[in-house]
């Protein structure tokens, strides 16, 4: 068998109830914790797994090559609106559907999830289940995402993302991103960014470092356990949330509207001395800027270098003042 899914969701999702055959396949996945490879779908189940594409009750995650299930609440909401919107004859069979998916609700709610739990905190382990875990907060969400990302996002990510994100925002969810510069330097990135603002999503850039995160509707936050991300945490407890949540809101506040949209061709692009310049006026070093910047120290030696002849400086600190200076009198 392929490895690939057979069945293609339509791209428009279909509304309506699962039959009997779907419900079953429904359960048989979320009974296997909430996801199930290609390659285990029988020829006969490709029917109903081509409903429960259809109406959202499950999606194809091409990175993990698998099948995952999709909170029934949450799809419940969107059919909802999609069916009171197309008239009024259907307003009965909207208000009915939640009722219609309560089975498969209390099944995905009693679903066991991975890791292990530590004073409102759940570990865990493994990229797999790190990104599926959090594919059911997108899911569940209501209201709001916040989120800080560092650092590049593999093309194969994004495009995991940009499929849960899109559905996120049309379901009327904020989503608000803070990136650093080094994020939106290559196509992938930039096409998701644009396809995401699009939707309503707000981007900011911050050009410092910071810490990965993600809140969901301010009740929920996912933080890196270890150094090379393996394993998250996800929090549930106030007290930390609300220091998540300020830290959040703070770099917020500090981050730049202007070199998100410059990145995105909204606006006037900041050429890399630039951005040089404006790290050696905070006070950075050479080293520092490259590490930022994601240049090689080379690179940056040779901006300082031809930066240092226009302003006519001596020293690197000398620099750094001359070019503050400058920025101040814009």
């Amino acid at each position: 068998m392929t490895a690939e899914p057979a069945v293609t969701p339509h791209q428009q999702p279909g509304g309506g109830e699962p039959d009997a055959a779907a419900r079953q396949l429904y359960l048989a996945i979320i009974a296997q914790g909430g996801r199930t490879p290609f390659t285990d779908i029988a020829d006969d189940d490709r029917a109903a797994l081509r409903q429960l594409l259809d109406i959202g009750l499950v999606m194809a995650n091409r990175m993990d090559r698998c099948y995952t299930a999709v909170s029934p609440r949450s799809v419940s909401d969107r059919l909802g609106a999609e069916l009171r919107s197309e008239a009024t004859r259907l307003l009965v069979r909207a208000e009915n559907l939640p009722g219609a998916l309560d089975g498969l609700t209390r099944a995905y709610d009693a679903m066991p999830r991975p890791g292990g739990c530590s004073g409102g905190t759940v570990y865990v382990e493994g990229h797999v289940h790190i990104r599926q875990r959090i594919s059911q907060l997108v899911s569940d969400c209501r209201s709001e995402v916040l989120t800080a990302q560092p650092g590049q996002r593999p093309a194969d990510t994004l495009q995991v993302a940009l499929a849960q994100d899109v559905q996120l925002l049309q379901r009327g969810c904020s989503l608000r991103t803070i990136y650093q510069p080094v994020a939106l330097a290559e196509p992938p990135a930039i096409a998701y960014a644009e396809e995401v603002t699009r939707h309503g999503s707000q981007i900011r850039i911050l050009d410092e470092p910071f810490q990965r995160l993600i809140v969901f509707d301010r009740s929920v936050a996912v933080i890196s356990a270890n150094d090379d991300n393996s394993t998250a945490a996800f929090i549930s407890d106030p007290a930390a949330l609300t220091f998540l949540i300020g830290g959040f809101e703070r770099d917020w506040a500090r981050a730049d509207t202007s070199e998100a949209a410059a990145a995105l061709g909204q606006g006037p692009a900041r050429t890399i001395p630039d951005r040089v310049g404006r790290l050696l006026a905070r006070g950075l070093t050479q080293r520092a800027v490259a590490t930022r910047l994601g240049l090689s120290e080379r690179t940056v030696a040779g901006h300082i270098a031809r930066l240092r002849d226009r302003y006519g400086a001596q020293t690197l600190f000398q620099l750094g003042w001359l070019m503050r200076g400058a920025r101040d009198d814009r």
